[in-house]
C-alpha cells in the first residue's frame, strides 16, 4: 500500500515510522526547516519529499497519483480538510483520512470535504472513558468498522449465569455474534449446542451495546456493570489496534 502523509510533524513522522516498519511505501511531504532537520534524522531520505504539502506540483512529484491513502496529519484543520479535498477530486486517491485539531471543527470533516476518516482526539478519548467505564475486564482485541464493532475477549467467571448453557439457549444480544471458544488452550468452533464452561475464553464480534449484555451473561451476578471508577481501574488491561 502507498500512503502519502501531508506534514512530517510528530504525528506525520510517527505515523510514518510505524508505516514504514509494516513494510508499506510511505511519502512524507514537508516544507519546515526545523522539521525537515528532524524527520531527516528519523526516517530515509528518499521517503521525505520537500516542498509545501498545498503545491499540487509537489503532490505529484511525491506520487499523489498513485497514492491509496492520503493522511492529512498538520497541526492545521483548514490545510487538512484542503489535502483531502485536493487528494479526492483532483487525484481520485481512494482513501483519505484527516487529523482533527480543533473539536469544535470536527463537523466539518465529512464527505463534504472529502474526508473518509476524521482522527479526532477528543472523541476518541470520551470514547475510550465510556467503554473502560462500561465494559470493565472485558478486553477488545481490534476495532471493526470505524471502531463501530470490535472483536472482543472475555473469561467465564464462575457463577456466570452462561456457565452450563448451550449458545442456542443463550440471550445473546442482536449485535453480536460469538466467533469462537478457547478452552484448555485448544481453539473451538461454536456451534449452537455447545455448551459455555467455566474457564472458557470467549472471542465475539459485536457493538458497544451487544459487549455490555456479554457481560451480562459472561460475569458473576451483580458485577457485570461497573458502577464507579474503582471497577475502571480494571479496564486499564485493555488494548485497541485503532
Amino acid at each position: 500500500m502507498f500512503v502519502l502523509i501531508s506534514s512530517g510533524g510528530r504525528t506525520g513522522a510517527q505515523l510514518a515510522s510505524m508505516l514504514i516498519e509494516m513494510e508499506h511505501e510511505v511519502r512524507v511531504v514537508e516544507n519546515r526547516p526545523e522539521v525537515l532537520a528532524r524527520i531527516h534524522r528519523e526516517l530515509p531520505t528518499e521517503v521525505i519529499i520537500e516542498g509545501d504539502p498545498m503545491d499540487l506540483k509537489v503532490l505529484e512529484l511525491a506520487g499523489i497519483r498513485n497514492a491509496d491513502v492520503v493522511a492529512a496529519t498538520s497541526t492545521s484543520d483548514e490545510c487538512n480538510l484542503s489535502i483531502c479535498y485536493i487528494a479526492r477530486k483532483l487525484y481520485n486517491v481512494p482513501r483519505t483520512i484527516a487529523r482533527v485539531n480543533n473539536p469544535r471543527n470536527a463537523w466539518l470533516f465529512d464527505q463534504k470535504y472529502h474526508v473518509d476518516v476524521a482522527v479526532n482526539q477528543a472523541e476518541l478519548l470520551a470514547g475510550l472513558i465510556q467503554e473502560e467505564m462500561s465494559l470493565g475486564d472485558m478486553i477488545t482485541l481490534v476495532k471493526l468498522r470505524r471502531g463501530n464493532y470490535s472483536l472482543v475477549e472475555e473469561k467465564i467467571a464462575a457463577g456466570a449465569p452462561a456457565v452450563g448453557v448451550a449458545i442456542k439457549d443463550l440471550d445473546i444480544p442482536e449485535h453480536c455474534v460469538i466467533a469462537a471458544i478457547i478452552r484448555k488452550g485448544e481453539v473451538m468452533i461454536p456451534r449452537g449446542v455447545t455448551t459455555i464452561e467455566e474457564g472458557d475464553e470467549i472471542l465475539a464480534v459485536t457493538d458497544l451495546e451487544g459487549a455490555k449484555g456479554l457481560l451480562e451473561l459472561f460475569s458473576p451476578q451483580g458485577e457485570a456493570k461497573p458502577t464507579n471508577g474503582h471497577n475502571g481501574e480494571k479496564g486499564l488491561r485493555r488494548f485497541f489496534r485503532i
